[in-house]
């Protein structure tokens, strides 16, 4: 099992995390969905903007509000090994930080995407279900190329890429936008970026681009909406068996 080093954590570490958690807090203020402030209220006394996450804290404390841990990883995972991690309650996040000049574009997910794009929603019962179930799901359909590559594309437009309908255009959910300053701004302005609704066929089909900002989002009336989801997702990729 692998441990965090956090005394290998140097000056230049501790100040990259300050300024992005600072700046993404800020950033998101007008433009994350309701649901993100108090879960990341629940999270704060181990996920904050004063020093990077020891997860002998934070993994405790989500364990004791939604029953979920966190399991380190040296990067990307397979994906049957993903979804038996979520199916257990155990989130994989990486425990490397980018540095000082790769503060706004990296090729592979760093702690900074993983605790604070993800774990924070994580504190949110629904969520944490939800995220529950995506993994159950995926371990039944796992020697399914076709369902896996299903399950994938739902991932990336819903938990990476997720945006869902406000006032003001749209508010966001998804890790891949709430840790990016950059996406977070453009989806607020809709600027170089297309909105779809949210049709289940449509983004199970869509092939998406990792190392690059997306060209296109699908919009959820509201973010109860992603928990409705799964009942559907699993009946379709069954009949595929």
């Amino acid at each position: 099992m692998m441990q965090q080093n956090y005394e290998a954590y140097q000056a230049e570490d501790q100040a990259v995390w300050q300024l992005l958690f600072k700046r993404q807090w800020e950033n998101l203020e007008d433009k994350a969905v309701p649901e993100l402030w108090p879960a990341l209220k629940a999270a704060q006394s181990a996920l904050n903007g004063q020093a990077i996450p020891n997860f002998k804290e934070l993994s405790p404390l989500l364990q004791k509000e939604q029953n979920f841990s966190i399991e380190l990883v040296p990067g990307l995972i397979p994906v049957e090994e993903f979804f038996a991690l979520l199916a257990q309650r155990r989130f994989p996040s990486s425990c490397w930080l980018r540095k000082m000049e790769e503060l706004d574009y990296l090729e592979e997910p760093d702690m900074f995407h993983d605790t604070f794009g993800h774990i924070p929603l994580l504190f949110n019962a629904q969520y944490a279900d939800f995220m529950q179930e995506f993994g159950r799901i995926g371990l039944q359909v796992a020697h399914l190329p076709d369902a896996v590559a299903a399950l994938e594309r739902l991932y990336w437009f819903t938990i990476e890429f997720g945006v869902c309908k406000n006032a003001q255009g749209q508010a966001i959910y998804g890790a891949g936008i709430l840790s990016s300053f950059g996406e977070s701004i453009q989806v607020h302005k809709g600027q170089n970026c297309e909105f779809r609704p949210f049709l289940l066929e449509s983004v199970l089909k869509h092939h998406f681009h990792k190392h690059e900002m997306q060209s296109v989002y699908y919009y959820l009336d509201n973010f109860q909406s992603l928990f409705g989801l799964l009942k559907s997702v699993e009946q379709r990729l069954l009949a595929l068996a």
